[in-house]
């Protein structure tokens, strides 16, 4: 079936939603984006990740040409055009076509265009028995290059970690910073559970700060359960009763073994089986 996409201002045929191939988006991955996940009609913090779209745009100073209004409406208009109350919306914000030098001062026209789709990041199976993951060389970006607050068009960072977990056998890596320090993992925020404690990095250690992630920090409170950022090494994941990753793809996914190092007992853990339920119940009703 095609899909219908919103294009600046238009809903369009897949077929028909195009960018020049001068797009700074394209040519440098100059732009921004957000994916976001829809539950029976209705976008989950759509005002969280517009916010966050916009800070990510005012850092890199692009200006994205529509009300946060009006991109709310592109996105629930796309959903409905595609009939997914149920689904993944991923929102680009293009810097616009231009010349092939870097200056973003010669670009014209950013492009906004919303995509709504199905997602299933991973087999149904590995929410029951856990993600086995490893550590990836590659470095998650020094925040004084390019801030991994900012959710760019530029991700090769994140893919490279992604290759070498995948040529690990492994679906997801971890990331470390430049101090070492646990950052996230290529396309999810980390949590672990020490002492009944559950901890994941602060912004400063070089992550993302999910959406997700802010809505199980949430739920944990709300459930009693002691949740606070801490700066995290390998041997706090190593030595932790419990591990798991969120993410708006992911939702929250037990981790069960990360370097070839049983975390646990070697199975999902009682609070993340917890907070997974409660995510649950909290975004679907049941």
């Amino acid at each position: 079936m095609s899909r219908i996409v919103f294009m600046n201002d238009r809903l369009v045929p897949e077929a028909e939603a195009r960018v020049s191939v001068f797009d700074h988006g394209l040519l440098y991955g100059d732009g921004v984006f957000e994916g976001m996940r829809s539950y029976s009609g209705r976008v989950f913090r759509m005002e969280a990740h517009l916010d966050r779209l916009w800070d990510s745009a005012r850092a890199i100073a692009l200006e994205i040409p529509m009300t946060k209004e009006a991109v709310a409406k592109a996105v629930d208009d796309t959903l409905a055009a595609n009939k997914l109350p149920d689904g993944y919306v991923r929102l680009i914000v293009t810097r616009g076509a231009g010349t092939l030098g870097l200056d973003p001062n010669r670009t014209s026209h950013p492009q906004v265009i919303v995509i709504a789709d199905m997602i299933s990041l991973y087999p149904r199976e590995l929410y029951d028995r856990g993600l086995r993951i490893v550590t990836a060389a590659t470095q998650r970006s020094h925040p004084a290059t390019l801030s991994p607050r900012i959710k760019s068009l530029n991700y090769l960072n994140n893919i490279m970690a992604k290759l070498e977990g995948l040529q690990a056998g492994c679906v997801e890596a971890l990331m470390l910073n430049h101090k070492g320090e646990v950052a996230e993992c290529t396309a999810d925020n980390v949590f672990a559970v020490r002492k009944g404690v559950v901890l994941t990095p602060p912004p400063d250690a070089g992550i993302l700060e999910g959406i997700t992630r802010g809505a199980v920090m949430d739920l944990a409170h709300s459930a009693g359960i002691p949740c606070r950022e801490a700066t995290l090494t390998r041997h706090d994941l190593y030595t932790a009763e419990e591990v798991f990753i969120t993410g708006t793809a992911a939702e929250v996914v037990p981790v069960v073994e990360i370097d070839g190092r049983k975390i646990g007992a070697g199975v999902p853990g009682p609070v993340t089986k917890r907070l997974a339920a409660d995510f649950h119940t909290h975004v679907r009703g049941g």
